[in-house]
């Protein structure tokens, strides 16, 4: 969910970068069906990368590992594309990061945390720690792929589907499609290989999973998925929603009123909100969500009681009453049910995570494995100590050395 770790490794953009910008456009007069145009935004080379890496590892050191890996520079666009979102045709946007040195690359396909300002999107916000560390994974022999999700940057007019898994799914496919569609003629030297890997955190790792579903099961004929990592994802929603308003006191309201405006903005249930969050919070809920506050303004416009915050009907009653049917089933129809995959999947997790509980990961991996996945395929690992801010990059970390063993799996 919500990145912590901006202030954390905002040393990192105090390194002398020999990164350039650049506004250039680039459209070409083709027909394409998904793609629409890329804009360059900035390069890093490698002794840029190097540097920011040797930094990141005096909070993590296992950062080093990534060290070896890295033989290119990157050049970074900002890429529109077309979607479609309650069946009408939007243009969205994110990032596309391409290895400078020419040849084949696979394509790894990021999704980020939680976002609620739109200043915060990748392809707005390129320059962001944290986006920096996964643009820079196009050094290590990637085309690295950050979708903005809808609702940020070019369709930053509509409301975002938080925690919405069809067009999450949708927006993120047709990126890809894009990114496959112009190939080797909007990127001289470099082409795409058939080799697509997934990776998210919090949000993203809900996503991510959402996603590796999706591309097995009905994306296989247009997608090589070779294997997918997701870090601390909410992928039981009911489980999610019950463990927040179940606490007495829960330090990321944001991530409450986002799922129900999302969930009302896209009709996924009829409930009014006013039976879910007491008054003055349901009355304000919708002008929080615009894409102009962070969480912590927004959490400033909430509280972190429950009791004051939820109505009594619902802390009562959301298992049972036929009131709140509508939600439960809204949630489940979003959440991740466990299936035989034949994809590796990896599923890591802070070990004190109070945002987003390891249960979470631990469910979803035990449901896979009952579901027929062999242990071979599904991996788990729950990382002691770490919180959800605290385990953003040793998770990303060890989810990208993960994806990279995979390279030579058939």
């Amino acid at each position: 969910m919500e990145k912590r770790l901006i202030l954390r490794f905002a040393i990192l953009l105090l390194v002398t970068a020999t990164a350039v910008t650049s506004c250039k456009k680039d459209a070409r007069e083709t027909n394409y069906s998904y793609f629409v145009s890329k804009e360059f935004s900035i390069t890093y080379n490698k002794e840029y990368i190097n540097n920011m890496i040797g930094i990141a590892a005096g909070t993590y050191s296992g950062i080093n590992d990534l060290k070896p890996f890295v033989t290119s520079d990157v050049d970074v666009y900002k890429l529109i594309y077309k979607t479609t979102i309650n069946n009408e045709k939007i243009n969205a946007s994110g990032l596309i990061c391409i290895p400078s040195t020419p040849g084949e690359y696979p394509v790894l396909c990021f999704q980020n945390d939680t976002n609620t300002k739109n200043e915060y999107a990748p392809s707005k916000y390129v320059i962001n720690p944290l986006y920096q560390m996964i643009e820079v994974v196009a050094s290590m022999g990637y085309i690295v792929v950050i979708p903005d999700y809808p609702g940020f940057g070019e369709s930053a007019q509509i409301p975002h589907p938080y925690l919405i898994a069809e067009p999450t799914v949708r927006s993120i496919i047709d990126m890809l499609f894009a990114v496959k569609e112009f190939g080797s003629s909007e990127t001289p030297g470099i082409s795409i290989k058939d080799e697509y890997y997934l990776l998210g955190y919090s949000q993203g790792g809900w996503a991510t999973l959402t996603l590796h579903k999706a591309m097995e099961q009905d994306y296989s004929v247009d997608f090589n998925l070779k294997g997918s990592a997701c870090g601390a994802g909410p992928y039981n929603l009911n489980l999610l929603f019950q463990g927040m308003i179940n606490a007495s006191v829960y330090p990321m309201p944001v991530y409450l009123g986002y799922i129900v405006n999302a969930y009302t903005a896209y009709h996924q249930f009829s409930t009014p909100v006013s039976d879910i969050f007491k008054e003055p919070y349901a009355s304000r809920l919708a002008s929080l969500y615009t894409g102009t506050l962070t969480s912590d303004q927004i959490n400033s416009q909430l509280t972190t009681s429950i009791p004051d915050l939820i109505t009594t009907d619902l802390l009562s009653g959301f298992n049972s009453s036929s009131k709140y049917a509508p939600v439960r089933e809204a949630l489940a129809k979003n959440s991740v049910t466990a299936w035989n995959t034949g994809k590796p999947l990896f599923l890591v997790h802070g070990g004190s995570d109070t945002h987003v509980s390891p249960v979470s990961t631990e469910n979803m991996y035990n449901a896979m494995i009952q579901a027929g996945t062999p242990t071979q395929i599904c991996k788990k690992e729950i990382i002691p100590g770490l919180d959800h801010g605290t385990g953003v990059l040793p998770c990303m970390v060890k989810s990208i050395l993960f994806l990279k063993s995979l390279e030579d799996y058939k």
